[in-house]
């Protein structure tokens, strides 16, 4: 599972994030585009709205937990109990992982097997381990003190839903 960080031979599109709310509603419009076993790095500072995106996504697959960076975890399983359609949802935070072959030690092989969709927040802490994304969402903050999204796609399929997405301002 060795890879890079950015998402090969896509183009980006990007999107203004007044609110925590249309951050929420970029997550769940993400969950429109993407296939299950797709894997989404999340990156942006502390604070930026990682966990956010990731709590539409969830919410748009029919999730009504709570969710919550698994920041001491590292994972988070959703989807297990059937619930969620197209398989296992898993939340990943690697903030505090020391080292890349961690992944290997917490069964990271199952989890990025290709079948589960897996959200990753600080994906570059898991850099030469990781596969490449097929998504990359990268969170800014804007000199106006909003943020902006920046997303990138493998699959020309998912970019063009993510440039509708963008346009639409969905």
């Amino acid at each position: 599972m060795i890879g890079g960080s950015a998402p090969a031979g896509g183009a980006e599109c990007r999107r203004e994030l007044p609110d925590a709310e249309a951050t929420e509603a970029l997550g769940a419009a993400l969950a429109r585009c993407c296939p299950a076993g797709v894997q989404i790095h999340l990156r942006g500072e502390l604070g930026a709205g990682k966990t956010t995106l990731v709590r539409g996504f969830l919410h748009a697959l029919g999730h009504r937990g709570k969710v919550r960076s698994p920041t001491f975890t590292l994972v988070e399983p959703y989807g297990l109990d059937g619930r969620l359609p197209g398989g296992p949802v898993y939340h990943f935070d690697l903030y505090r992982l020391g080292d890349p072959e961690e992944l290997e030690y917490l069964g990271g092989r199952d989890y990025f097997d290709g079948r589960a969709t897996c959200l990753v927040e600080w994906p570059e802490r898991g850099e030469g381990w990781l596969a490449p994304p097929d998504v990359s969402v990268e969170l800014r903050y804007t000199a106006e003190g909003t943020r902006r999204a920046v997303l990138a796609a493998r699959d020309p399929v998912w970019l063009a839903c993510l440039e509708g997405v963008v346009a639409s301002g969905e």
